[in-house]
């Protein structure tokens, strides 16, 4: 058990490794708020806004009270086109032709509320710089079959089936798969909170 009772606002197996590798082991209770009606914000506001939504959600819920809640929420900006998840493996692979070669922006958006100190937060996002690699239609086939693509924001992710694909990363990788571990450090202290107080007991 950790220090201190946290909980993970979302369903992504990849955040909840990165938090148990970091020493964390959070309870995970998914939002399911809806992601929509952000379009009108600049990207790193809209993450930064469903981050916050999906915290808020849960923290508003009695069996988290006295946790931290964190929220997250991933978009992928590139040539002015924001993508969240893709709605279909055929968008998927629209999507994934056109970035060969490419580079864009991923941003990742996160808020900390802590409901122990009647619900003190922060909340921001960090970016990551990715350029995409040349995988042949082939290979996009074989990875679209995998399910994966519909899962992740921008159809990819650096800890899965389409790592390969990706030829450069510059910035946190952690971002990539969808939470900045440093920056949920910088939240934390907004907070007072020390991120050692996060770790599991020896």
């Amino acid at each position: 058990m950790s220090f201190r009772r946290v909980v993970l606002a979302s369903a992504s197996p990849a955040r909840l490794t990165l938090l148990r590798n970091a020493g964390i082991e959070p309870d995970v209770v998914v939002s399911g708020v809806d992601e929509d009606g952000v379009d009108h914000l600049p990207v790193r506001d809209a993450a930064v806004a469903l981050a916050s939504r999906k915290a808020d959600a849960v923290a508003d819920l009695d069996q988290v009270d006295g946790a931290l809640v964190i929220g997250c929420d991933s978009m992928l900006s590139i040539d002015g086109a924001v993508r969240g998840k893709p709605s279909s493996v055929e968008e998927a692979r629209a999507w994934l032709r056109s970035w060969r070669g490419r580079t864009g922006v991923l941003v990742t958006g996160q808020c900390v509320i802590d409901t122990e100190t009647g619900g003190r937060r922060a909340a921001g996002a960090v970016e990551t710089s990715v350029t995409y690699g040349d995988p042949g239609d082939d290979e996009l086939e074989a990875y679209l079959a995998t399910g994966e693509a519909l899962q992740v924001a921008g159809a990819f992710t650096l800890d899965g089936y389409s790592a390969p694909f990706v030829a450069r990363v510059d910035g946190d990788p952690g971002g990539v798969m969808g939470l900045s571990l440093p920056l949920l450090r910088s939240l934390l202290r907004e907070i007072d909170i020390p991120i050692t107080d996060l770790w599991a007991k020896p």
